[in-house]
């Protein structure tokens, strides 16, 4: 492997530590290394705390090192001021001399200003290693700021004979079609994304939660569509343990392509991410409307017989493992 590959492989471990905590922004990670050793690493901190350019740059001892260092970084470096200063400015602060970027940033406020800049001050800039790489890593940044969207990811648990729910049941709580392991990761899945959507009747007929429960970590926002505001404040997606947004006529036409409408809706809300749980309803529309990235569908040992039949979805499988019982098919949207 060669040596840029080498320390932009390192970058892309270190930046899933921020996984479910620096969004809206990127999870980044960044390497220095000096004499063909490294010298300093950083993430990502939560939003608002600082990039990862700031934190590797602090975690360096010896910064006089720095003038004679190579900093390796996934994304490129932000010029301009958010929540914080610009990492370049950082970077020309120090005198680093050389710096490997994984992929340039598209983001319109960033879009090449930070290699242009550090390139003005003499520094030796090499962008494109591990480009794919990077890329797929920040894919919810990139949807985001690209597709003017949040990434979109379809989650559904099926009976092995196909169905979704069954046709009739004696109580408001889910009927459980996967292991207590399935669940366990669908809720570590929530801890990753921002936002979570259901439909009107999965919260009347199942009064869900969409938190996480099984896993630490923080609850994602709920979002609920309900047409005709028939959800009252009993039910306990209502309740204080996470931000709930209600998506009603005020919000949306109904009379119109109602996934476009949310996905607008979601991205002026900076939600770069959310995981569509359901109903069947809910799952078919986006997937009609061609709006998902990846699905994820759990299949049980359960059979129903008769019931609200699974989604139809045209994808590419790229996976399928066992968890127990249970299988998990996992798709993308080419």
């Amino acid at each position: 492997m060669q040596t840029h590959e080498y320390y932009i492989k390192r970058c892309l471990q270190i930046a899933k530590n921020g996984l479910g905590t620096t969004r809206p922004n990127p999870m980044v990670g960044a390497v220095i290394v000096h004499n063909n050793s490294i010298i300093g690493e950083g993430f990502t901190s939560a939003y608002g705390g600082p990039h990862a350019e700031v934190n590797a740059v602090n975690s360096v001892k010896n910064k006089s090192l720095l003038k004679d260092s190579t900093m390796y970084v996934l994304l490129e470096p932000c010029s301009h001021y958010g929540k914080t200063p610009p990492c370049s400015d950082l970077i020309i602060h120090h005198n680093i001399p050389n710096v490997v970027i994984g992929c340039a940033d598209d983001n319109p406020e960033v879009a090449g200003k930070g290699i242009a800049k550090l390139k003005a001050h003499d520094c030796n800039v090499i962008v494109g290693v591990l480009e794919a790489e990077c890329k797929a890593h920040l894919k919810r940044f990139f949807a985001y700021h690209n597709k003017k969207r949040p990434y979109i990811i379809l989650k559904w648990a099926e009976t092995e004979d196909g169905f979704i729910a069954p046709e009739t049941k004696d109580e408001q709580k889910p009927v459980w079609i996967t292991n207590t392991y399935s669940r366990q990761l669908v809720h570590k899945w929530r801890a990753e994304e921002q936002a979570i959507l259901v439909g009107t009747n999965t919260v009347i007929e199942d009064n869900p939660s969409l938190t996480v429960r099984d896993y630490t970590g923080e609850n994602p926002v709920r979002i609920v569509i309900d047409k005709t505001n028939k959800l009252d404040e009993s039910y306990r997606i209502f309740d204080s343990s996470a931000k709930t947004i209600k998506l009603t006529k005020t919000e949306l036409n109904f009379d119109k392509p109602l996934a476009f409408q949310i996905c607008n809706y979601l991205h002026q809300h900076n939600i770069n991410s959310v995981i569509i749980e359901g109903g069947a309803k809910t799952l078919q529309t986006f997937i009609d409307e061609n709006l998902w990235d990846e699905a994820r569908i759990f299949i049980g040992k359960t059979e129903f017989k008769s019931g609200t039949k699974a989604p139809q979805l045209n994808g590419r499988l790229i996976s399928e493992k066992k968890l127990k019982e249970d299988r998990i098919k996992f798709y993308i949207n080419d």
